[in-house]
């Protein structure tokens, strides 16, 4: 799914709730796993002049989970530890979409080249 627009944006928080029902999520971890999507999703658009996103379905020991990679070609990430860091911001926002991002979903890795964007991989496992 592709965000060029801030439409997108709400495209993307309605795929990734239906994708939360489908993997079977409760109420609770549907939310985390849709607000963390809304704020990399977001991050792409702002920071990184849009970006792609795809939804997965991964397997692990028999349990479900849900996989969401966020693609920009934006200008990367300069210092990812600051960025990951509550009130890090480089905009007008509160500086906690990736930090807060990380701490909603279980799995949470971010890959970015200065000049040559940012890809964030991050994944939520069905509790058993």
């Amino acid at each position: 799914m592709v965000l060029t627009t801030e439409e997108d944006l709400l495209t993307v928080r309605h795929a990734v709730r239906a994708a939360t029902l489908a993997v079977g999520f409760g109420i609770v971890d549907q939310t985390r796993v849709v607000t963390a999507a809304s704020e990399l999703a977001r991050n792409a658009y702002i920071h990184g002049g849009g970006g792609v996103l795809t939804i997965e379905y991964p397997r692990r020991h028999g349990v479900r989970g849900l996989r969401l990679t966020i693609r920009d070609e934006g200008p990367g990430i300069t210092d990812v530890d600051a960025a990951l860091v509550d009130g890090f911001t480089t905009g007008a926002g509160l500086g906690h979409g990736l930090g807060g991002a990380r701490r909603l979903m279980d799995e949470f890795e971010v890959r970015t080249v200065p000049g040559g964007g940012t890809t964030v991989v991050a994944t939520r496992w069905v509790p058993r």
